[in-house]
């Protein structure tokens, strides 16, 4: 967890670490279990930290004894927590939150982002978003990236990492048949002035963009994860990569799963694999 560095030099003295023996009693009914756990303030409704273990007492005591995050332990007048059935459960729900809740020390799941990705146009990829196409049902999309900018510095690291031609990419104007800067510096294998086709780098362009494909959604419609802990059961539903919520049984999932769910970048990175392996039992709803 990053906690952001205060602007003012006068904090400094308030950073010094002393065990934060007022969160003690938090621990008492903390269970060794998967779940979600939350840092409330001792005013407002917001909390100031989410976070997610397999272990939930153990994930918290090593909070409490570390200095770097002293901050976040004085301000925090209690803990709280949520139990799943398991990892999968805890990632998911967590995601949530803090997308409902946006807490103040959580930086990276804090804000929905306009999504987007790299899609071949006659061959030359080109920034594609999810507002203006399904992108658990559009094929042939390369890459989740969080502004135009990022896809587009993804595709250069590519470019680079096999020695692709930028102006063949798009990424920069280049006189026909003149060969291009990184060219001379042996970082083009030389399509810009007919030392390579363009079917060849146009197939290893493909090749490399293999490694970023984004996988569309192999089921018609929405379907449950299911985990069990000990004498706890847990179905979560899912549609289009998106989390729907969680169930202790069929019944209540299939109500789950008739929500509408678009998209969702988190979802997919979490369930991908899961999902795609079949490492979780999976029911279709």
């Amino acid at each position: 967890m990053h906690i952001p560095a205060r602007r003012r030099p006068e904090f400094d003295q308030a950073r010094i670490y002393e065990y934060p023996e007022h969160l003690r009693a938090s621990l008492l009914d903390m269970p060794a279990k998967p779940g979600v756990y939350i840092f409330h303030p001792a005013e407002g409704a917001l909390p100031l930290y989410i976070g997610k273990s397999v272990n939930l007492r153990s994930r918290l005591l090593s909070h409490l004894r570390n200095p770097d995050e002293a901050r976040l332990l004085r301000q925090a007048a209690r803990i709280s927590h949520i139990r799943t059935a398991g990892e999968i459960g805890a990632l998911l729900l967590e995601a949530k939150l803090i997308k409902q809740q946006q807490p103040l020390y959580n930086q990276k799941l804090r804000r929905n982002r306009q999504l987007c990705a790299l899609q071949l146009n006659d061959g030359v990829p080109e920034v594609v978003y999810s507002k203006d196409m399904d992108f658990a049902a559009t094929p042939n999309l390369y890459g989740l990236y969080a502004s135009r900018t990022g896809a587009l510095q993804a595709l250069r690291e590519l470019a680079d990492a096999h020695q692709l031609c930028y102006a063949e990419l798009g990424l920069e104007k280049l006189p026909q048949g003149r060969p291009c800067f990184r060219h001379m510096l042996r970082k083009c294998n030389g399509v810009c002035c007919g030392l390579e086709s363009e079917a060849t780098h146009a197939q290893r362009l493909r090749i490399a963009l293999e490694t970023l494909r984004v996988a569309t959604w192999p089921y018609p419609g929405a379907i449950g994860l299911e985990e069990v802990c000990d004498d706890m059961r847990q179905i979560h539903v899912v549609h289009n990569w998106c989390y729907l919520g969680s169930a202790p049984g069929l019944r209540d999932a299939r109500k789950l799963a008739k929500v509408a769910a678009g998209f969702d970048a988190d979802g997919y990175k979490i369930l991908c694999r899961p999902i795609l392996t079949e490492q979780t039992r999976i029911i279709t709803l």
